[in-house]
């Protein structure tokens, strides 16, 4: 039986155009693929009333705040105009996808300049703790917030899947830290980390709290604020949109069996390279459909008359082993001879014992600790069983064991 095939038209412009732009261009510094390292304590010498006042016309629900460290980034992004540049030229595809997704779950649209601080908006970005695509997420971070990870594809990769997944962290993170900047620390080093600097200086304002962080995140946040200032103002900065070779308005199609891209992008005439770009997430350059999931492809806009081209293809199985294997968060590392560990134990709740106390006895996030035991609140009983999976099973095992 044939398979029906939708086209949805996009009203964005679809770049298709990677080069290997992070490395060449020295922008892979640390986990956090554009955050460059800066002084601890930056002399504050040319404060800059400008820079302030513009910070402070376009601030809407996240506080962008002027000070030491968002003008040394400030600084630094102002000066890298190339790189901006290429970033102002991603934007005109990849913003509408992300404010689409933040929008969904009401996350404030400042949110969206998070991709270009971690990973320069390349969907193939890996950092070298293994944070993948867009938004970096760590595999089981992914997993937890409903990406797919599986021999045929990565959906951190995807940028409309890792989006929706992106919003949703943002959502819990906020709910539970009550800020919007605590919510983007916590996204690049934890709720926990935020919470017990919250705890050691007695504050719920990052810049008060901020010395207890983690190096990294301490940058992080003035990186955000100095990538949202430099997009916004790249004119009065002299930085000019540099658009992606291929431009092309795109369509989407829903996929129910196996397609060869690079056969699927000779029927459309294109390069396969520039087909597997705007179709980041298939590892093999195949598109894995079925009855049960359907798959996404975007194409460029195909025309009616074009359409007799591909209808074959998207009509035709192709030969390959359609097993599915789902990904091991050990796949990129060396084979090791080792026994067999289970994945997860049980914690038994004790009297006076929270998710906090817990999270923190096995180095876990609170978060996690509610997603794996389907948790809607903080509330737990004594004598609960608490799910707990974690990368230190044996150890674990054996300080609940001694406890």
């Amino acid at each position: 039986m044939k398979i029906k095939v939708h086209l949805v038209s996009y009203c964005i412009l679809a770049f298709i155009s990677f080069s290997a732009t992070a490395q060449q261009h020295g922008l892979i510094l640390n986990d956090t693929t554009s955050v460059p390292e800066v002084d601890e304590t930056p002399l504050f010498n040319n404060y800059n009333f400008n820079y302030k006042n513009r910070l402070d016309s376009i601030q809407k629900t996240v506080p962008l705040t002027y000070n030491e460290y968002v003008q040394k980034y400030i600084d630094i992004y102002s000066g890298r105009k190339d790189m901006m540049g290429r970033m102002l030229g991603l934007s005109d595809y990849y913003f509408p996808i992300f404010e689409k997704a933040l929008k969904s779950l009401n996350i404030p649209e400042e949110i969206k300049y998070l991709p270009i601080i971690e990973s320069s908006m390349n969907p193939h970005a890996v950092s070298r703790v293994g944070a993948t695509g867009l938004w970096q997420f760590m595999f089981g971070t992914a997993r937890e917030y409903g990406l797919n990870m599986d021999n045929f594809v990565d959906d951190r990769k995807d940028p409309i899947q890792a989006s929706y997944a992106a919003a949703t962290y943002f959502r819990d993170a906020y709910e539970e830290l009550g800020d919007w900047l605590l919510a983007i620390a916590a996204y690049n080093c934890g709720m926990g980390n935020v919470k017990r600097a919250m705890e050691k200086s007695n504050s719920n304002d990052f810049w008060e709290l901020r010395k207890f962080l983690p190096t990294e995140t301490r940058n992080y946040v003035p990186a955000f604020i100095a990538a949202v200032y430099v997009m916004k103002c790249s004119d009065k900065h002299h930085i000019s949109s540099q658009r992606p070779s291929y431009i092309k308005i795109t369509d989407t199609i829903q996929v129910n069996r196996f397609i060869s891209i690079p056969t699927l992008a000779n029927a459309l005439n294109m390069d396969e390279e520039e087909l597997c770009t705007l179709n980041p997430s298939y590892k093999k350059k195949i598109v894995n459909g079925t009855d049960l999931e359907p798959k996404r492809v975007i194409v460029p806009k195909v025309s009616l008359a074009n359409y007799a081209r591909i209808y074959e293809v998207l009509n035709t199985d192709i030969e390959t082993n359609m097993k599915v294997v789902l990904a091991s968060n050990n796949e990129s590392r060396p084979a090791r001879n080792v026994k067999s560990k289970p994945l997860f134990f049980y914690h038994k709740v004790k009297p006076g014992q929270n998710l906090g106390a817990i999270a923190n006895k096995y180095h876990v996030e609170v978060q996690d600790l509610k997603v794996w035991n389907k948790l809607k609140s903080l509330t737990i009983v004594p004598g609960q069983k608490i799910k707990v999976y974690s990368s230190h099973v044996e150890s674990d095992i054996s300080s609940r064991l001694k406890s």
